[in-house]
């Protein structure tokens, strides 16, 4: 992924195996698959937090390596079907977690110039990544503001 604020370049990661169907090993039906996605979700967890979850525990002892190949369905999409999803999507609401974060230490922390520049990156990616999801993903109308995100984060 390319660094978006440094000069640096970005770091390689490995890819997916290329497949398009679901391992034999792995033989667990997909509604029970669908109902721990549901329950994990209920449970507060996120959608990446679900993923590793259903590739390390597994669904009744059986690991899940793919929820899409598995079900059919991308796990976001699942959790959509059951009203299970979260109102801003997963990386929209880490990147304003840790501009609140910043924005609290800034609050105590005046002459703190490293995080400060380290906030406006943030609100920047946020402002970008909102832009992307708006009319989609989020509100038409959706702006970000500290005190916003400070509420969404209260909610939580």
């Amino acid at each position: 992924m390319a660094r978006m604020h440094t000069r640096r370049r970005g770091s390689s990661g490995s890819d997916k195996p290329a497949t398009d169907e679901n391992p034999e090993w792995s033989d667990v039906d997909a509604e029970d698959i669908e109902s721990r996605v549901v329950e994990l979700a209920e449970q507060g967890h996120d959608p990446s937090v679900i993923g590793l979850k259903l590739r390390d525990e597994g669904v009744k002892g059986v690991p899940v390596p793919d929820v899409k190949l598995a079900t059919g369905k991308k796990l976001t999409e699942i959790l959509e079907e059951h009203d299970a999803d979260s109102e801003y999507p997963e990386d929209l609401r880490n990147l304003m977690a840790q501009a609140v974060r910043l924005r609290e230490h800034m609050e105590e922390n005046g002459q703190d110039y490293q995080n400060k520049r380290a906030l406006q990156n943030t609100e920047s990616k946020i402002r970008r990544l909102a832009n992307y999801y708006r009319g989609d993903e989020i509100d038409e109308e959706f702006t970000y503001t500290y005190e916003r995100a400070a509420e969404l984060l209260a909610d939580e």
